[in-house]
Order: structure tokens, then sequence, then C-alpha cells
């Protein structure tokens, strides 16, 4: 049996870590994969990562490109049994809609809903999917509207395997200090951060403490910068140390071995349902999440540190740094949580899929 994939892959969205996390997991279980990507000069992401694969091809842009282009042969001539498309309100939908009955002829087609609310577009209505797979019961009853309830799955979004490292080896291998407290923030979210730091700089009377900033994001490294040149940066001490770097999954997991805790106070869109595929990248490290709550951890209760205000955030820091009782309970839930949902999990759920949408075909 082979799987089409059509998405995002090897870079740094959300819907390349879902797309590569069940496609590679489809490879490990000897089934043959097709992937069908973004060209690296249109992509979705603010990097590509690593190198691509023999079954990767990239042949489309993102929908917002000026002059959308998708090419059609590799989607025709590639024989696969399923056609899983992840991140539909990205892609060229207008020119995958011209040769859908193609695909359809041979194919059973899945669509993975990342958006958090039904799109105005119609062009993200012409396609006739077999099933819509979304992440729980929050996307389900907003999609139920659109949708015949009948196609539409909860598959859960899969998290990295829990494999927790040495501290001070890695900071030791990334030229950290071994006796300051660190505070992690990587990606795009790592702007929110800056609003924080008058806490952050509160504690660090009692607490050695570097704030670690790890991004490409133009906008997160002009807030930081901006931070190094205020009132509140002490010139003397150097609290905050920003790389620019888009990590690749190791080197991002060095950084969280590294790290005391990973910082994520990113703000929810009222009305959106989303989840923060952050969180389910980077649990599996065994370094605390600590997030400002949100729709995007609302269901990862006991699982992450949940914070409100200030003080609610000055209590989970400190938890952390005294590695108190609460701390020992969420990352025994955080590695309960990782290995219910692992990727291998995760797509031997589609797998069932597939055989509930074909069941005379052997997988």
């Amino acid at each position: 049996m082979k799987i089409g994939l059509m998405g995002a892959w090897n870079t740094d969205s959300g819907a390349a870590m879902h797309a590569e996390l069940i496609g590679r997991s489809f490879v490990e279980k000897g089934y043959e994969i097709a992937v069908f990507t973004f060209f690296k000069h249109s992509f979705h992401g603010t990097a590509i990562l690593g190198k691509d694969e023999d079954y990767v091809t990239r042949c489309f842009t993102v929908a917002s490109d000026k002059k959308p282009e998708l090419l059609t042969t590799p989607f025709l001539i590639n024989d696969y049994k399923f056609f899983v498309v992840e991140d539909l309100g990205m892609l060229p939908q207008d020119h995958l809609g011209k040769i859908f009955n193609w695909i359809k002829k041979k194919a059973k087609t899945i669509n993975v809903i990342h958006d958090g609310n039904l799109k105005e577009d119609p062009s993200f209505y012409q396609f006739d999917w077999d099933a819509i797979v979304c992440f729980d019961k929050r996307y389900y009853n907003f999609l139920k509207l659109a949708y015949p309830e009948k196609i539409i799955h909860i598959i859960p979004y899969p998290c990295l395997p829990w494999r927790p490292g040495d501290r001070e080896k890695s900071r030791k291998k990334l030229g950290l200090p071994l006796d300051k407290k660190i505070i992690l923030l990587f990606g795009p979210s790592s702007q929110y951060g800056v609003d924080k730091y008058h806490i952050i700089k509160e504690l660090g009377v009692d607490y050695p403490i570097l704030v670690l900033v790890v991004t490409k994001h133009s906008g997160s490294l002009a807030r930081w910068h901006e931070i190094a040149h205020s009132k509140f940066y002490d010139r003397n001490n150097k609290p905050i140390e920003v790389r620019e770097e888009a990590p690749q999954i190791d080197r991002l997991y060095e950084y969280l071995y590294a790290a005391d805790l990973l910082l994520y106070n990113k703000p929810d869109n009222p009305g959106i349902i989303t989840v923060a595929s952050t969180a389910f990248q980077c649990l599996g490290s065994g370094c605390p999440f600590v997030a400002l709550k949100s729709t995007f951890v609302e269901n990862l209760r006991n699982v992450v540190y949940q914070y409100e205000n200030d003080d609610e955030l000055k209590s989970c820091f400190l938890s952390v740094f005294e590695r108190d009782t609460r701390y020992e309970e969420i990352i025994h839930k955080a590695r309960e949580f990782v290995e219910e949902n692992s990727a291998k999990n995760i797509a031997r759920k589609f797998i069932g899929l597939f055989k509930l949408l074909n069941r005379e075909v052997k997988i």
C-alpha cells in the first residue's frame, strides 16, 4: 500500500511537523509514501530544515503566492491508495481542484484540518472528501456545521517520543553557563516572551537567570534587541542571549535539555480553535513547558504549567526552579501524555481510518 501526503514538509511549521511525524511512522511500519510539498521558493513556515528524502517532490506554491502554481504530473503518475492533505488553506486549492477528480479515481481522500474555524473562502469547500480528520472535540463541534458528521474523525496531534537528556552535557556542548537558570524561548512565538521580561528580571534578584532566545523570526529578533537597549537590561550581568537560528530537531532538543523551562507566552485569537504544535514537538524532551492559559494549551491540563497572570507565572517559575511536588507531577503527566500520543500510536489510528474507508484493501 502506498500513501500520498500533500502539505508542508521539512519546514518549521506545525503542519510540517504533523505530516512528518505520521509520514515517517508510516515508513517505519513498512508502508511506501509519496510526499508532495512546497517549492523551496514558496513554502509555509520560516525556514526549510534538513534534506528532502527520496520520496519527496516539491511541486507547488503556497496559496498566497502572487502566481499560485501546481505541477500536475507528480500527482497523476504516482500510484497511491490513500491521499492525505495537510492544512488545505495553505495550498493552491483551485489548482488542486482541477485534478482532484483524477486523484479520487485511484485513492481515498483525507483532509487533515489545521484551521481553527470555518473558512469563508469557497475554494476550500470544492472537494468531495472521503474523510475529514481533526485533532479534538473542539474542532469537531464547528466542522459538523459544514460537513456530514459521519465523515469527521478525531485523531489527536502526535508527539515526538519521550527522550530526556543531560542538562550539564548539553550546556557544555552549546557553550551555555552551568550556574544559571535558563529560560528558553524559540521560534516565532519567542516574541511574546518580551512581555514577561519584567517578571524574569524581578526573579533575577534571587536566582541567576539567563533568557535564551533561539529564533530567526525578524519580529522576535527586533523585540529582544529592543529590550537589550532598554532601561530594563542589566549590561553587567547580560541576562539575555539571542541566537539567530532555526534549529533542526536534534539541535532544538539540545537547547531543551540545557534549559530549565520553555516559556510559551503566546496569546490566542478569540473565536479560533488551535493546538500548540510547539508543545507536542517539545514535551518529549522532559523540559517543563510553561504556557499562558489559552486555546493553544486548554487540552493540556496538568501536562504543562499554565498561568493567567504575573503572580501565577512567578509561581510556575519557582516550582520549576525548586523542583517541587508540582514539578514532579507535571513531568510525570507529560511523559504519560507523550507516550499515549506518540507518532507511532497516531499513525496507527490513521491506518485504522484507512481500513475503515477501504476494507477490501489489504494493508
